[in-house]
């Protein structure tokens, strides 16, 4: 018991001392998908929704909520794209699903709805491995939030297993 507190000790002693390396020298690290990665997800999704007789837009966003992969089926109204797009920010602002976030914040969905970029509505699931945010990917175009979301979250399955390795 004593031995393991001093290895718990020990452990949050270097992972403070690495932090404050990083904070002194004013760079820190950070992950952000690849390119490959984040085409995998889009085309996922969209697979998903054309396999239930949808055509939809997928619009994978980096963390920063600039966009890194649009996929449109032929048969989607441009406008999709925007939606798409606008769904994913809501994701990244929040950090979770646009459903949950839309249930969570009712109370200011309005007010949300105005920040330019931002449209909290179903259909948009965030990217994490490891306890980080890489991006987020918003569907639309299916008839309704709940079946963009499902494309959305077949996307991201379609890559878990590799962000369940990474460290």
């Amino acid at each position: 018991m004593r031995f393991t507190a001093m290895l718990l000790r020990a452990g949050c002693f270097a992972a403070l001392q690495v932090s404050q390396v990083q904070a002194d020298s004013g760079v820190l690290d950070s992950r952000v998908m690849t390119l490959d990665l984040a085409s995998q997800v889009a085309a996922a999704a969209v697979k998903s929704c054309a396999d239930s007789g949808y055509q939809v837009s997928a619009v994978v966003v980096d963390r920063s909520g600039v966009p890194q992969v649009i996929m449109r089926d032929v048969f989607a109204s441009r406008f999709t794209i925007e939606i798409a797009q606008r769904k994913a920010n809501a994701a990244i602002l929040s950090g979770i699903s646009t459903s949950e976030f839309r249930k969570n914040r009712a109370d200011i969905r309005a007010e949300l709805n105005e920040i330019d970029g931002i449209l909290v509505l179903d259909g948009a699931v965030p990217i994490q491995a490891a306890g980080t945010l890489l991006g987020a990917v918003g569907v639309s175009g299916a008839p309704g939030g709940d079946k963009d979301e499902a494309c959305a979250r077949a996307g991201v399955e379609s890559i878990q297993e590799q962000l369940d390795f990474i460290e």
